[in-house]
């Protein structure tokens, strides 16, 4: 559990922002607290977090504790600062956007891969809610005051996000989100040949036990644990030890697809926060090795692409559909392997 608050009073000198706060977990065995606070704060180097605990900002149910404390199962552990986190600091950036449509109540855009959605632990600046703020005034917020957003993707996800210009727009597209009306399809490149043609993933997701950077799907039981999650695919191409299928989004779980296809064996290519970044698949010949590491070079980041986008326009009640190019780096990537699977004989 990760929550942000301001303070009561912004005068006051004295006061304290609240950075992290954590409660732990019930089965949690006895660790020092620099390293428990390594495994779930992004970014943070336990030099960062030794630091902090000598200032006096780690509290664990309200007292200040050193870097040796032992944490306990149920501890409240906060994270306070004097100055308030950067992810508030919003500075509009003139930075281009890719708009496909706009008019007075919301715009689409097509993030490229590599842009943060919005300011976070690490990333508190070239993100698209700093360009958004530059070109346009008084964004609506949304629930946890992110102006204008309705939805997001990750950092190394490219595609389509709609933005609200309007606070009935983002209360109108909110809903269709909350309430699974919206339609949402991307294109992923997969490590392995997935052998049924189209299919459907269920399973709680949830922040990962042991690696706080993952989500996992729940099962047996600890099933109950989660959030709901489904994910259909269909396979678009067979590309002999990978495959190209389109995913649509019954649910938006952060990380959804990528938790979903790792957990029926098919980890997104060169997805390096759940292992795709590793040949997964394949033979041992030296060549092999090459050809893929070739292909990392021309894909640096997971093979995933939000690509269509559609949903109810707010005001007028129309449906609009937008549908989007494949980036050029997962074009060529998947060109490659179309070139490599025609010439070889490939068993699984």
């Amino acid at each position: 559990m990760i929550e942000d608050t301001t303070p009561n009073d912004e005068n006051d000198d004295d006061d304290l922002y609240e950075h992290h706060a954590f409660t732990v977990d019930k089965g949690q065995q006895p660790l020092r607290i620099d390293k428990y606070l390594m495994n779930r704060v992004e970014n943070a180097t336990r030099n960062k977090i030794q630091t902090a605990a000598k200032e006096g900002s780690i509290y664990v149910n309200n007292v200040p504790v050193k870097q040796n404390y032992k944490v306990k199962p149920f501890d409240k552990i906060r994270v306070l600062f004097s100055h308030p986190p950067y992810e508030y600091l919003l500075t509009p950036e003139n930075i281009p956007l890719d708009i496909v449509y706009e008019d007075d109540e919301l715009l689409v855009v097509n993030k490229p891969a590599g842009m943060v959605v919005h300011p976070g632990h690490g990333n508190y600046s070239g993100t698209l809610i700093n360009a958004l703020t530059y070109h346009f005034d008084n964004l609506p917020n949304n629930s946890s005051n992110r102006p204008g957003l309705v939805h997001r993707i990750d950092k190394d996800t490219s595609g389509l996000l709609v933005i609200a210009k309007t606070e009935e727009a983002m209360t109108h597209l909110a809903k269709q989100f909350f309430d699974k009306t919206s339609e949402r399809e991307y294109v992923a490149i997969v490590w392995g040949n997935v052998e049924a043609d189209e299919g459907t993933i269920e399973g709680n997701i949830g922040r990962h036990p042991k690696n706080r950077l993952q989500n996992t799907v729940f099962e047996g039981d600890d099933e109950d644990k989660g959030k709901p999650a489904v994910t259909h695919y269909k396979v678009l191409e067979r590309l002999g030890y990978v495959t190209l299928v389109a995913c649509t989004l019954e649910t938006g779980r952060t990380h959804q697809i990528r938790v979903h296809m790792k957990h029926i064996g098919h980890t997104l290519f060169n997805d390096e926060r759940y292992g795709g970044e590793k040949i997964l698949k394949g033979t041992t010949f030296s060549k092999y090795k090459q050809f893929v590491e070739n292909c990392f070079k021309i894909l640096p980041r997971q093979a995933l692409h939000a690509k269509t986008l559609g949903f109810e326009h707010p005001k007028t009640g129309k449906l609009l559909r937008f549908d989007s190019e494949i980036p050029q780096d997962m074009q060529d990537c998947i060109e490659k392997w179309r070139n490599y699977a025609k010439h070889q004989d490939i068993e699984e």
